[in-house]
């Protein structure tokens, strides 16, 4: 069974920093691009940064680029997401999720549970 578990959410400060987990299980991370997205309070689902099964591209969105970092690690079959110099507007609910290819974000097959993120003073 695959799941997805998520975690590091919270209230952080305008300008503070997160870093978001996703715990993997039940294939095999490897073989999988993942990805990051978030849904805001009233918004669609908006896709924040992926990684390619080999962790060689990663790929972010307009709005994040060069203050979120996306990372895997194979052995502890992790994803990581990295978020510095937050503002309020990445308040939302982020989800971590399994791409149904190696080197494609368009297309996903599980979801985690998303965690929590509040940027506000």
């Amino acid at each position: 069974e695959v799941q997805l578990v998520e975690s590091g959410g919270g209230l952080v400060q305008p300008g503070g920093s997160l870093r978001l987990s996703c715990a993997a299980s039940g294939f095999t991370f490897s073989t999988y691009a993942m990805s990051w997205v978030r849904q805001a309070p009233g918004k669609g689902l908006e896709w924040v940064s992926g990684i390619h099964s080999g962790g060689g591209i990663i790929s972010y969105a307009d709005s994040v680029k060069g203050r979120f970092t996306c990372s895997r690690d194979y052995a502890k079959n992790t994803l990581y997401l990295q978020m510095n110099s937050l503002k309020p507007e990445d308040t939302a609910v982020y989800y971590c999720a399994k791409n149904v290819y190696s080197d494609s974000y368009y297309e996903y097959d599980y979801w985690g549970q998303g965690t929590q993120v509040t940027v506000s003073s």
